[in-house]
């Protein structure tokens, strides 16, 4: 099954991970920030968190982005590098770095995220900018975000001048359908630009609302109500969700989903994988309380790359997957910190 995915005599050669870096700055909410000078942030960005996870699993990761070329900027590439994070794609332009603002405890898609990522480097990207041939030698997988094209219209261009040179090369694809409302102000939807896109991927991870949203399927009714899914109601749309996005992108061969719900100041969370006609369903997690929500989709994500990458089946895939999601609820950064063996402790297993 994996090997449908990911080709095996390809292990060893890098995974490219394509989008923006950028600065998380995390005011608290009682104003001590401003009476104590002190500004939390975090280097991030849902593409470098995936990059950041998959080097420390020991994969050869490299980065793509665009940034100015200033002291601060390499400090920060140079912190990517000594976390064994392959900066040599790096693109140095333009004038600025782009960050956001989040409170303490919020979520990304809570409406307290500010963006000022106007005019940064990594948005004034164009297509023929960049060399893709140098890009992509050595390079077996390609990862990128819906972020990525939310941004503007030159980038989504540049992102699907990416996904063209990376199909013709046979270098896998892998897209997560995050959305954020708040980034797509340029006068398109996601349903105009995703679809497009979505055709090159090999693996598309996201939620059965994403999916409706982005690629526009469809969506059973009892979904539409803000809250109170049934788990059997949600499991048979991410069957028939999966089942949709393989018939309108041929090159698909995984579709993944999750599903987290708060509860109390926690969550309850679990995962679906569907390939190969069969629907695999993670454990349940549940926390009474977590720390930070930031980037636990991106570890997802690097859990799904990294377990088709070292060519284990769908059920460990997943397994994985999940536990690295559910850990990185417990870690205050925006990218794991957690090993391998940390999160095979965090597994469960009910066989």
């Amino acid at each position: 099954m994996s090997t449908q995915i990911f080709d095996s005599s390809k292990k060893g050669k890098k995974v490219l991970s394509f989008g923006e870096i950028l600065l998380r700055i995390c005011p608290d909410m009682d104003g001590a920030w401003l009476k104590e000078n002190k500004l939390p942030f975090y280097v991030g960005g849902a593409e470098l968190n995936v990059a950041t996870a998959l080097a420390l699993w020991n994969v050869h990761s490299a980065y793509l982005s665009a940034v100015p070329d200033n002291s601060v900027t390499r400090e920060i590439v140079d912190y990517l590098n000594v976390r064994n994070i392959d900066t040599t794609p790096m693109v140095y332009h333009g004038e600025r770095l782009g960050l956001y603002y989040l409170p303490k405890g919020k979520d990304l898609k809570n409406a307290g995220v500010i963006y000022d990522r106007a005019n940064s480097a990594y948005a004034d990207l164009k297509v023929g900018q960049i060399n893709w041939d140098e890009v992509f030698k050595d390079v077996a997988w390609f990862h990128f975000s819906a972020i990525c094209p939310a941004i503007n219209q030159s980038i989504a261009d540049v992102c699907l001048e990416a996904l063209k040179a990376a199909s013709e090369r046979n270098i896998t694809i892998s897209l997560d359908l995050n959305y954020r409302a708040k980034l797509w102000k340029y006068g398109k939807e996601p349903i105009d630009i995703l679809p497009e896109l979505a055709q090159y991927c090999t693996l598309i991870m996201g939620n059965v609302w994403a999916a409706n949203k982005m690629l526009g399927t469809a969506l059973h009714p009892d979904l539409l109500q803000t809250e109170g899914y049934a788990k059997e109601t949600l499991l048979q749309q991410a069957t028939d969700t999966s089942k949709e996005i393989l018939s309108l992108f041929p090159v698909c061969k995984a579709v993944a989903n999750t599903f987290r719900f708060d509860h109390g100041k926690g969550i309850r969370y679990y995962t679906a994988i569907y390939t190969e006609g069969e629907l695999t369903v993670s454990e349940e997690y549940v926390s009474e309380e977590i720390l930070d929500k930031v980037g636990s989709g991106d570890c997802f994500m690097a859990g799904l790359i990294y377990g088709f990458y070292n060519q284990l089946s769908a059920k460990e895939t997943l397994n994985f997957a999940t536990a690295a999601a559910y850990d990185k609820l417990y870690i205050p950064s925006d990218a794991t910190t957690s090993t391998v063996a940390d999160i095979e402790k965090r597994i469960i297993r009910n066989d």
